[in-house]
Order: structure tokens, then sequence, then C-alpha cells
């Protein structure tokens, strides 16, 4: 028996604190595999390099998306944040107090947290800590492995086509020092690296549904510089769209009973599918779409699931995320007549 065949999971073939790079692995591919994200997966997020710099400007970059995420993601990483009213005096008090005694029952460093917790409690992203980029690091890697319930991390580092030799070093030595500093596991993705050979290539096999999606689409796909998955009962917090949308159907009674990012099992064996937002009662799902679900990957993915939920009785409306931004109003009209539709049909 292959090493490969005694494997529990497709991601447990890559090893853990390490840089590999994913043989037969497209980004667009991976994306698809991991949303869901698994129950026994790690924390996955998934970055998309900047122009070419030095390993320094890389890291500098993946730093400063990954402090971000950490505090898009607040406050799922610190117990007890979620009751505090605001950033008032009394609330900044509380919160370094709950950050400080949450960093003396682990591994984070007190002040780091504290500073985070701080800042994310006043939305002000842009400020970064006077604190060393090794401590940034390894802070942001426990942080956001604790918001998803994780204990480990692994950061997808998309490679470019065609990248300059110097630039693909760069991304690498940028990599390796995410894996010393940060204690993550790092997996390149979508082209083969050309001017590095100390990297260990890793072949995985995913699912055959996800497997035979079909080719990626040439080049990298635009978007967001760093990517994580939604948690389950919330719009994501890296998707404006999902927020602006979220605000706006707060103020609407009918909106009642909608869930976030709601995972969706339609057949014992079947595959898990993650619904942006879902009426249950009413089988009423409403996906918003960026702009990489305009690849070949995704679309036919989303076709396909579209077909499944529409065969288990469900109605699929789609919208843009320019479709929310530009006019969330009229997105809201259109969901409030297609549930009240689906309502007055089940009430007959």
């Amino acid at each position: 028996m292959s090493p490969a065949a005694t494997l529990a999971h497709w991601w447990d073939g890559p090893p853990r604190r390490q840089v590999s790079h994913l043989d037969g692995a497209a980004p667009e591919l991976l994306s698809v595999a991991l949303d869901p994200l698994p129950s026994a997966a790690p924390a996955v997020v998934s970055f998309r390099p900047a122009p070419p710099g030095t390993p320094g400007d890389q890291v500098h970059v993946i730093l400063r998306e990954l402090d971000r995420a950490a505090i898009a993601l607040y406050p799922l990483w610190l117990p007890g944040a979620d009751a505090l009213d605001g950033p008032s005096a009394l609330g900044v008090a509380a919160v370094r107090a709950l950050a400080e005694r949450a960093a003396a029952g682990s591994h984070n460093f007190g002040p780091f947290l504290a500073d985070l917790a701080t800042r994310a409690l006043r939305g002000a992203a842009e400020r970064a800590p006077a604190l060393p980029a090794e401590v940034r690091a390894a802070g942001l890697a426990r942080v956001i492995a604790a918001a998803y319930g994780r204990d480990h991390l692994v950061v997808i580092i998309e490679l470019p086509a065609g990248e300059h030799p110097a630039a693909e070093r760069a991304l690498v030595h940028a990599a390796e020092w995410l894996v010393r500093h940060a204690g993550v596991t790092v997996w390149l993705a979508g082209s083969a690296l050309r001017s590095v050979d100390r990297v260990r290539s890793v072949r995985i096999a995913l699912p055959p549904p996800i497997a035979t999606l079909g080719p990626p689409a040439a080049g990298p796909a635009p978007g967001p510089r760093v990517t994580y998955p939604p948690r389950s009962g919330y719009p994501r917090a890296d998707s404006r769209a999902e927020q602006a949308l979220e605000r706006a159907l707060a103020a609407c009674e009918w909106a009642r009973g909608r869930h976030w990012n709601h995972d969706y099992d339609p057949d014992i064996l079947g595959r898990r599918y993650r619904l942006d937002l879902f009426w249950p009662a009413e089988r009423l799902v409403v996906e918003v779409d960026g702009e990489e679900h305009r690849g070949a990957i995704k679309f036919a993915d989303d076709h396909r699931r579209d077909v499944h939920l529409h065969l288990h009785g469900h109605v699929v409306l789609r919208f843009t995320n320019e479709d929310v931004l530009t006019d969330v109003r009229l997105v809201v009209h259109n969901i409030g007549q297609l549930l009240e539709q689906r309502r007055r049909g089940s009430s007959q």
C-alpha cells in the first residue's frame, strides 16, 4: 500500500510546518475542495502575492494581510469579547483585560494580543503595532487558527505563471520565513517551481467530484490578496458585499430565519455545500458571487451545485458583489419578493 493510500485526508499529504509545492493542485481547485472548510482540516488562508519584490517585501505584505484578516475575524478568537459594547474607554480597558487573561493561559504574547484586540475593537486595521515581525507572525497564526477552532494554520501561496526567477526565489524565502517564525505550514500552488529545487513537491489526490471540474484558468484570478473561509452563522469577514447585505437585511422583519454560510449536506454520502445565505423553511438559497466565480472551475462547480439544489427542491438566487454594492435595496427587494412567494406557496 502506498503512503498516500494510508492518509486519512488529502490535506495530510504535505508535511506540517514545512514549505511544499502541491503538484497538480490548482489554487481554484483547492478553493473548491476547502469550501466548506472540512471539520478535520487545519485553518487555511490563501495569499495572492504582491508585485515582485524582495523576500522582506513579501513578508511585509503577508503580515499586513494576515493582520487585516485577524481583525476582520474578531471577536471569534477572543472569548467574551462579543459581549463588549464598543470602543469606549471602558470597552478598551475590558478588551485589553480579556486579551491579557487569554494570553496568560496560552502561548500568545500578552502585549501583542492586547494591541490586536484593541485595534479590532476600534476597527483600526491600518496601524501596524510596534512589535518585531517574528512576534506578529507567530501571534497572527495562532489567532487566525483559534478563530476557526483549529490548532494549526496553513498558508496557501499562489505561484503566478511566468514568474521571474528572482521573484520566485523571493516568494520561497518568504514562505520559509513564515514556517520558521510563525510555525505555519505553507503550500505553494499554481505554476511549477523553475528556479528553486529545495522545496519538496507533493502530489495530492483531491476528491473525484472536484478533481474532474476542469482545467484552471490561465494566470491568477482577480480578487482579494488574502482570502479565508467564512464562519458558519456569519457573513464572510472578507466580503464587503455580504457584510452590506446583512446590514440591509437586519432591518427587515421578513428576513428572519436566515442562516449565513450554512453547511448543507443533502445526502448522507454526498458532498457538503456551503450556502452563502439560506432560508431553510422556504428552501431559498442566495449566493453572493465575487470575481472568482467567473473562472471556469468555479463556474462549473456552481452549475453542478445549483442543479443538485434544484433537484432537492431549493430555489437559488445569484447576485454578484457589484449587484449588492451598487444597489443593495434592489437586491433586498428581489429576495423579499421571492421569499414571500415561497411562504405563500408553502401555506397553500
